[in-house]
């Protein structure tokens, strides 16, 4: 059974995520398209408040 890829917005969202909680700038974001890059920050934004509430993730 092949395994299907999350489509790509969703996995922008999930790299900004990993690059908010881990501290990293917002200015390294890697996409270039509006869809991808507002989603990418918007992963980013939500780690970021979640930064601030304490959240652990591992």
């Amino acid at each position: 059974m092949k395994r299907q890829k999350r489509d790509k917005l969703t996995r922008a969202h999930a790299k900004g995520y990993q690059a908010g909680i881990s501290g990293r700038s917002k200015e390294i974001c890697p996409f270039q398209t509006n869809d991808a890059r507002s989603e990418w920050l918007g992963g980013y934004r939500e780690a970021m408040e979640d930064r601030q509430l304490g959240v652990v993730v591992r």
